[in-house]
C-alpha cells in the first residue's frame, strides 16, 4: 500500500467490524502497516501494532469485552472519575458506556489531520449517569494513528448544564 499523505483517504483507513460478543470495534490502519483498535464499549484502546505488527500495549487475557462489565488493559477512559475517590463506580461510568461515532466532529487545523487515520468518538450525559452524578456534559473523544505509526487520543469535555 504505498500511498503518500498527500492522497491518502482516512476513511478507506477506517474499518468498522464486531467482535465474538457483538461490539463494534474501528480498525485504524496506516499505510505502512501499523494499526490501532477502538472499542465502542468504553471507547477503549484495546491494540496498537507498530508497522511489524508488534502489540505494544498490554490487554489482560482475563478481559472482557462484554459490556457492562469494564476491559482490563488498553487505554481506559476514566471519567468522570479515577479511582474509588468519589462516589461513583470505580474509575468512573465513561468506561462502562456505549460510545457513538461522531460523523460530524469539530474540524481539526488541516495540518493536523493529513495523513492520519483517525475516529471521532462522543458520549453524552444520560438520565442513568445524571443519577449518580448530577452534571450533563458532552464527551468527544479523536483517536488518531499517524503515517509513521504514532497513536494520539485528544478528549473534549463540555459542560452542557447551561
Amino acid at each position: 500500500m504505498g500511498h503518500s499523505a498527500a492522497v491518502w483517504d482516512y476513511r478507506a483507513a477506517t474499518e468498522i467490524t464486531k467482535d465474538w460478543n457483538g461490539i463494534h470495534q474501528i480498525v485504524l490502519r496506516t499505510p505502512r502497516g501499523a494499526s490501532a483498535q477502538v472499542c465502542l464499549h468504553g471507547a477503549q484502546v484495546t491494540s496498537w501494532r507498530n508497522e511489524h505488527g508488534e502489540e505494544l500495549l498490554f490487554t489482560s487475557s482475563k478481559a472482557i469485552f462484554k459490556a457492562p462489565k469494564a476491559i482490563r488493559g488498553g487505554i481506559p477512559i476514566c471519567f468522570p472519575q479515577f479511582g474509588n475517590c468519589g462516589s461513583l463506580e470505580l474509575h468512573g461510568f465513561a468506561r462502562n458506556r456505549m460510545w457513538a461515532i461522531d460523523d460530524n466532529p469539530p474540524p481539526l487545523p488541516a495540518n493536523d489531520s493529513s495523513g492520519k487515520s483517525f475516529i471521532d468518538l462522543v458520549l453524552k450525559s444520560s438520565e442513568e449517569d445524571m443519577k449518580g452524578w448530577p452534571h450533563s456534559f458532552e464527551f468527544r473523544l479523536r483517536v488518531s494513528l499517524t503515517t509513521d505509526g504514532d497513536l494520539t487520543l485528544i478528549s473534549r469535555v463540555r459542560n452542557i448544564n447551561g
